[in-house]
């Protein structure tokens, strides 16, 4: 199928070929019809594409701390290169989607519905149900695409809570605008349009809107004044996009006092506190669609909000729009400029950034069903040097570590790169191109009964692991899975039951690199030469992850510590070169949650103590080893540098670049595949100490 895609580097926007999306529970499956181009949004991101560096770095001063942050503690190539590879990653455009529902398992949406969603300019799309509403059979199409440009539009008039009669100003006639200010007429409301546009300034009066024309030099506020009889407006809704801090000030001025404004669009904050203070007016900023938005609970999880507590959520406000169009209260036909084919998308998007086109629409082709385009080629495999490698490698998940970081490493490797699965179908068709992959696919099930595949490399949420392992496993395929092993020790023990009951088990890896780190392979032949036990002591400076990341959640990401603190454990387990007799955590009492303090005691007498920290400061360096043995001690910074302190034999190094040996694990594990020898790869019966060591953790600090 295709879909539009911008690349963020260069500002090019491209029609794209990728696998039609495998819904995942709770989705609906959507054949598109129309898709609305938001001329703003869109416009913006295309414009931020498009500019150089410099422009880029000034127009997001927030990003650019961070990459000082992370050049400190990291260096500058890693942080050059997780620059390029952020902004290379293709971004998938669009938010107005109509369509027919071509696969559902979602009580209440049929196969044949005809279904508005927030689904991007694509052939089809996988949207969540609570992201979807119904069509009303006297709707078309055309008009069902503004939808959510209406939802957006109906939040913010919903803060502003307008009751009849109220004099209501509209700032900003785009899409959005256009679409308040009918709302407003619907609900009885007497409304003010203001922009510089005189074709949208037009079309507000066609609605029956009185407007302020700013290229003809009409003074709003003057016009403003007089339309509220001397006494102030009541509300002003803000649908502009600009950088001025200009609007804010003149919807207090024109406003009443104890007026109401509600922003709903882009721009400058700085406000006057007399203008505030002197009326006690109130200032809300609008999110989105309404209730619900970036909520996963909601949105992912399709758990609905109770309706007598929560009446309007974005799906409502869907409905709410849809039947005001059944009923003639609004009309997004005037609000049409341009249509398009999809595959002259290119052109739409040329006219965006050339000029202000109001709605711009995308025509898809009533083509036959490519649902069984799931599988897409990307390169043919006698164009691949590793075509005959006895390793040939799929590739389960392809999200961020696994695109910047993991595929690249197996790409370096001798092996054959066969496949990469991924949701959308989106990010497998990037990373794959980029990393000589062969084929792309949303059906992750095939890469289970493909003959030629021996390998997976898992690299889904921590949820799905240890299912992923299982069926890996029963397929007879090696498997290297990015940490945890598992989430529960239920799962672990299902797992560990599987593996000791195979006569002769495929390969079973751990991401759990650092042990591979070229800083560490020396100082782990240091340790050999001692007879002392070894003390260590890891200090994790992590930072804060927001409540809402899914790692926080127990039943999909596990915690920090089985997600991220299980590769320190395995670090302490290899240098002791010992097993683990007893576990001992603290949990910090205070609201940053993710401090916690681990000591392990190994049977040969060794410690280890892993602060893992989230309320720390990101100039100091993020890991930092520090190991004493015999009258010697040894100190890695952040995987870049190894000071040596009376150790002889171990010399003191510094890399150009910080390296916590992905490399090296990727290649021992190829390497064992194609030469059999997994004497390198971590022994199962260590995976599942460290696995219980992290569980350990849990229960004490839970």
């Amino acid at each position: 199928m295709k879909q539009v895609l911008q690349n963020l580097n260069s500002g090019e926007t491209n029609l794209i070929d990728v696998p039609v999306p495998m819904p995942s529970s709770g989705n609906l499956l959507l054949k598109t019809s129309k898709s609305l181009v938001s001329a703003g949004t869109e416009r913006m991101l295309v414009d931020f594409g498009k500019s150089n560096l410099i422009d880029k770095a000034l127009s997001q001063p927030d990003k650019v701390k961070q990459v000082i942050e992370k050049v400190k503690t990291d260096g500058v190539m890693s942080t050059i290169e997780a620059v390029k590879t952020k902004l290379d990653t293709p971004l998938p455009l669009g938010y107005c989607n109509v369509g027919c529902v071509e696969e559902s398992c979602v009580e209440g949406f049929s196969v044949g519905d005809r279904v508005v969603s927030n689904g991007k300019h694509a052939e089809y799309v996988s949207v969540p149900k609570n992201l979807c509403a119904k069509v009303p059979d006297n709707v078309d199409d055309e008009s069902a695409a503004f939808t959510v440009i209406g939802a957006i539009a109906l939040q913010g008039i919903r803060l502003i809570k307008p009751s009849l009669g109220e004099t209501v100003v509209v700032t900003g006639l785009g899409l959005i605008g256009l679409v308040a200010v009918q709302l407003l007429r619907a609900q009885g409301c007497r409304v003010l349009g203001i922009d510089f546009d005189a074709e949208k300034v037009a079309i507000a009066e066609q609605f029956g809107v009185e407007v302020v024309n700013l290229s003809e030099g009409q003074n709003p506020l003057v016009i403003a004044d007089q339309y509220s009889r001397g006494r102030g407006v009541d509300a002003v809704l803000i649908t502009a996009s600009t950088k001025s801090n200009e609007p804010i000030h003149q919807a207090a001025t024109m406003c009443r006092q104890r007026g109401r404004i509600v922003l709903v669009g882009v721009v400058g904050m700085e406000m006057s506190r007399a203008d505030f203070y002197e009326k006690e007016l109130s200032f809300q900023v609008s999110c989105s669609y309404g209730p619900g938005r970036y909520d996963p609970s909601y949105e992912e999880d399709g758990n609905d909000y109770p309706f007598g507590l929560v009446r309007w959520t974005e799906q409502r406000n869907f409905e709410a729009i849809l039947d005001m169009m059944a009923d003639g209260l609004i009309d997004m036909k005037p609000l049409i400029s341009h249509r398009f084919k999809l595959d002259e998308a290119s052109k739409a998007y040329e006219l965006i950034s050339e000029g202000k086109p109001l709605g711009v629409l995308l025509e898809y082709p009533c083509s036959e069903n490519q649902i069984s385009e799931r599988t897409i080629d990307l390169t043919p495999p006698a164009f691949t040097s590793s075509a005959h490698s006895k390793a040939c490698l799929g590739f389960i998940g392809a999200g961020n570590y696994a695109s910047s970081v993991l595929v690249p490493a197996f790409s370096a490797t001798s092996a054959r790169l066969k496949s990469i699965s991924s949701a959308t179908g989106v990010s497998s068709v990037h990373v794959g191109r980029k990393n000589r992959i062969e084929q792309a696919t949303t059906a992750s099930d095939s890469l289970l009964v493909d003959e030629d595949i021996n390998a997976l490399i898992i690299t889904t949420r921590h949820n799905s692991h240890a299912a992923w392992i299982k069926r890996g496993l029963e397929a007879g395929k090696h498997i290297f899975v990015e940490k945890p092993l598992a989430l529960n020790r239920s799962e672990l023990e299902e797992l560990s039951q599987l593996y000791t009951a195979l006569d002769k088990p495929p390969l079973l890896m751990v991401g759990f690199n650092r042990r591979y780190s070229p800083l560490i392979e020396p100082l782990a032949q240091a340790l050999k030469c001692k007879s002392e036990p070894v003390s260590m002591v890891m200090t994790v400076n992590a930072g804060e992850i927001p409540a809402d990341h899914w790692i926080h959640d127990m039943d999909v990401g596990g915690g920090r510590i089985i997600g991220e603190g299980c590769h320190f454990i395995d670090l302490f387990r290899y240098l002791a070169k010992s097993s683990i007799v007893d576990v001992q955590s603290k949990k910090m009492d205070s609201a940053c949650g993710d401090s916690v303090s681990i000591l392990l005691s190994f049977e040969n007498g060794s410690v280890g103590t892993v602060n893992y920290l989230a309320n720390g400061n990101k100039g100091f360096p993020k890991e930092r080893l520090e190991v004493f043995c015999g009258g010697s001690i040894a100190q890695v910074d952040n995987f870049r540098s190894l000071k040596v302190f009376g150790w002889p034999g171990l010399k003191t190094k510094r890399l150009w670049r910080q390296d916590k040996g992905q490399s090296n694990c990727t290649q021992e594990f190829i390497h064992a595949i194609e030469q059999g020898d997994s004497s390198r790869l971590i022994p199962f019966d260590e995976l599942c100490e460290v696995a219980n060591a992290c569980f350990d953790v849990m229960d004490q600090i839970s």
